[in-house]
């Protein structure tokens, strides 16, 4: 799958009473030395009218130890409880976070958030255009709730784990949640106001045109000009004109802008992150990770994010450089659906979790 397709895919489709379901994974039984074995269990909570579906995965632990508990948060789009937008779109990220965070002793919750899995679109299935940046934050505020009522859970090392997209709505959720969490890990984050990222993005496919001879100089300048416009049009509430537009950049930004999307759009655009950033807990424990080689949010925009933390005195690991990875955390020049962590993004999130860490 091209850079391209991807970001197009990926951007086309944007659009507290706990319940706990039955259990799925291996019986919990007690083994020698009063352990018990790692397990998976389905479970469901309700927010806004809507039922929500989750997987909680137990690490081994001592009989009646409580631990550690991560709510993991997915990406943009259509993304699903393990980080997936099938059937193109399928690494695997928030299932092998599940598995290095269990790894390091630390419970996590992963769930389908609207338009995804299980869950759907729920309340919205009539009118999905209504849906909004805050109800997803509701739902992820939801999931923490549920989280934070499972029996192996330690009420006082609770943690948020995002990525992408979730990043940012991890910092949205961090302080209206009881008790806040004591540490964020923050995953090659959302760290512009989304049509910004939008803006530097489709410029770069139409770089990337003009580069191949697809496009003159003066028609990708034209472009670029035309998105921006586009844009700008869009934030002040105008007509949105993409007449001239190359084609498929045209198409999407007509349907981001379009009734179905809008709404989301508008409202996550509303965020900046820097300013979510700055509302944390003083003492959080913080990891921010940038690839070297990830395009979708390169290095060289994540100073300000960095710099709010700091004002919010944040602590912990701080920024992670990661040398040659991309936006799903491999190597660079990996296929994207390869379900690997590379050793650096692994090695990221072991330093994350040392205070909490079991053996």
């Amino acid at each position: 799958m091209t850079w391209r397709s991807r970001v197009l895919a990926a951007l086309a489709a944007l659009i507290a009473t706990t319940t706990v379901g039955a259990g799925t994974g291996a019986a919990e039984t007690t083994g020698s030395r009063g352990f018990l074995p790692a397990v998976d269990r389905e479970v469901q909570f309700d927010v806004d009218g809507t039922t929500t579906y989750a997987t909680v995965h137990v690490p081994a632990h001592r009989a009646g130890h409580r631990m550690a508990a991560a709510l993991l948060l997915p990406g943009s789009g259509p993304t699903d409880r393990d980080g997936n937008q099938p059937p193109v779109l399928t690494p695997s990220t928030l299932a092998l976070i599940t598995d290095a965070l269990g790894g390091d002793g630390v419970m996590t919750l992963r769930f389908d958030k609207y338009g995804t899995g299980q869950t759907g679109l729920g309340q919205y299935r009539g009118n999905p255009g209504r849906i909004d940046m805050a109800a997803f934050t509701r739902q992820a505020a939801a999931a923490y709730g549920a989280l934070r009522e499972q029996p192996e859970a330690d009420p006082h090392a609770l943690l948020i784990v995002g990525h992408s997209e979730g990043a940012l709505r991890a910092l949205l959720v961090a302080p209206i949640v009881r008790p806040e969490p004591v540490g964020l890990a923050l995953l090659a984050p959302q760290d512009q106001r989304l049509l910004d990222t939008l803006d530097r993005q489709l410029a770069a496919l139409i770089d990337q045109d003009v580069a191949a001879g697809r496009l003159t100089e003066a028609q990708g300048e034209a472009n670029r000009n035309g998105i921006s416009r586009a844009i700008a049009d869009f934030r002040a509430g105008r007509p949105v004109d993409t007449s001239g537009i190359v084609p498929t950049i045209a198409t999407l930004l007509n349907s981001l802008f379009g009734p179905l999307n809008a709404r989301y759009i508008r409202t996550d655009d509303a965020v900046y992150p820097p300013d979510a950033a700055r509302k944390l807990h003083p003492g959080t424990r913080v990891t921010v990770t940038c690839g070297t080689a990830d395009t979708n949010v390169p290095c060289w925009t994540t100073p300000p994010l960095v710099s709010a933390l700091a004002d919010a005195h944040t602590s912990g690991p701080g920024l992670k450089i990661l040398p040659d990875l991309d936006h799903f955390l491999h190597p660079a020049g990996t296929p994207a659906n390869d379900k690997t962590l590379a050793p650096a993004a692994l090695q990221a999130l072991h330093d994350f979790t040392r205070p909490w860490r079991r053996d």
